[in-house]
């Protein structure tokens, strides 16, 4: 049985710079990973790669998606296979309402009209679930959000479309006490619905507290320099990423970090 997501040795840049140096990353269905690493590590560049983001230019390595190469697949059809991204910093995009955009997204993945009546019923009971006034199913997406009412936009997509794997990118920055508890359980009600497999890249841990964490990685220069299970996230908590920006713990031989010492 095939691995429901797996890079080999991807490497990736923006502008001539090269960004991945070798990722390698296996995950299962119905796992949580956690990515975690400095800023300017690669996180961000790792999830906009296996979504097929067209600004960063993959220049070694694949990516398989249920068995099947996605590494030049264009983003739409990455989608349709199952696959979600959340953004950091979610566009506006005037001109399509949050609901007709969600409506649009389900019919294009399922290849099936959605009747409206049914559609606007269940887009209104998870917009309940994550308190989101139902008026904002009705606005330009993202147009005049603030920031919390993004992410919480970005979590309703989430719970509407049920991809087999979701990749949150750092869902829970910026956002107050009470934005990240209900946020927080959104991710858990997807787990709950769909028992999809997420990819959470954070520099908090807030959004994990109600997830049980299968494997935890910390990317450094591009490349993963260790792994482990949720034990590492509270390890990172406790004593930074110093060590393995040294490269003192390093399990990775081919790790760009490590040939640079």
């Amino acid at each position: 049985m095939s691995h429901l997501l797996e890079t080999k040795d991807l490497k990736a840049s923006v502008e001539d710079k090269e960004i991945l140096n070798g990722v390698n990353l296996v995950v299962d269905p119905g796992e949580v990973h956690v990515i975690m690493g400095p800023n300017g590590a690669g996180k961000s560049t790792l999830g906009a790669c296996i979504i097929g983001d067209p600004r960063y230019v993959k220049t070694g390595g694949t990516i398989l998606f249920k068995g099947e190469d996605i590494t030049d697949a264009p983003t739409d059809e990455i989608a349709k296979k199952g696959l979600f991204l959340s953004f950091q910093n979610p566009v506006e995009v005037p001109g399509i309402t949050l609901g007709n955009f969600i409506r649009t997204a389900i019919e294009q993945k399922t290849g099936e009209r959605i009747r409206l009546w049914d559609f606007r019923k269940q887009l209104e009971a998870t917009m309940e679930l994550l308190s989101m006034d139902p008026s904002y199913a009705d606005r330009d997406l993202n147009v005049g959000f603030s920031g919390g009412e993004k992410k919480k936009a970005e979590i309703l997509q989430l719970l509407m479309l049920k991809p087999e794997l979701a990749i949150l990118d750092e869902t829970d920055s910026g956002l107050d006490v009470d934005a990240v508890h209900v946020v927080s359980k959104g991710v858990e009600e997807y787990k709950k619905q769909v028992d999809g497999a997420l990819i959470i890249i954070t520099h908090s841990t807030r959004i994990l507290e109600a997830l049980n964490v299968d494997r935890t990685h910390v990317l450094v220069d591009g490349c993963i320099v260790n792994d482990g299970d949720a034990t590492l996230v509270d390890e990172i908590n406790d004593q930074g990423f110093e060590r393995f920006i040294n490269c003192e713990d390093c399990k990775n031989e081919d790790c760009a970090v490590k040939k640079k010492t």
